[in-house]
């Protein structure tokens, strides 16, 4: 990759709580992006949901969002691509994460034709359905999502995933998420045409 090419990933975790493994998960993409050179030119920011209000047509006015809102769409409208860490509830996505994609929806849609990926960890299927759900939506959004590899972490399963402080500390889930960043590097540069 060129130098100066730099692709942008908002990172979005659907969990609001501090020491989140999913909020870990987006942490770690972030020091690996900052480590190693084969991420050159891939900059991930987290894009922090918690301040959106819950969806409510009534905050648009004449077109126009609320400045809380305003700003997270603009995130997303300004990233290459998206990288979400979603959490399984009740067999689904978080309603924090479901509200964040419908105000990014609200039109004009601001997901429409960027790529993105899916990380997950949680207990039994870690996340898995959640990522699945994801997939739907995504398709009415336009979003393009990597297909290989998937993450699913089952973070309660020896050997230990994460710190008290929700912080990736196993290597080889760490590899496993660095695959995921190249094939989403590899992915939105090929659809970008720049490969």
């Amino acid at each position: 990759m060129a130098a100066n090419q730099v692709i942008k990933v908002a990172a979005i975790g659907g969990s609001l709580r501090k020491a989140s493994f999913n909020r870990g998960l987006i942490r770690s993409a972030i020091e690996l992006c900052n480590e190693s050179i084969e991420f050159e030119g891939l900059q991930i920011e987290h894009v922090d949901i918690s301040p959106l209000p819950l969806l409510n047509t009534d905050l648009e006015v004449n077109g126009t969002y609320p400045p809380t809102i305003d700003s997270f769409r603009r995130k997303i409208l300004g990233a290459d691509s998206i990288l979400f860490a979603s959490p399984e509830y009740n067999y689904s996505l978080s309603a924090p994460l479901k509200n964040a994609i419908d105000w990014a929806s609200r039109p004009p849609n601001v997901w429409a034709d960027k790529p993105a990926a899916i990380v997950s960890a949680g207990g039994g299927f870690g996340g898995g359905r959640s990522q699945y759900h994801l997939r739907q939506i995504g398709v009415f959004l336009d979003l393009h999502f990597i297909n290989k590899p998937e993450l699913f972490i089952q973070a309660f399963q020896p050997p230990r995933k994460f710190d008290d402080e929700g912080n990736l500390i196993d290597p080889e889930t760490k590899e496993k998420l660095k695959q995921v960043l190249l094939s989403l590097q590899a992915f939105t540069l090929k659809l970008q045409n720049k490969i």
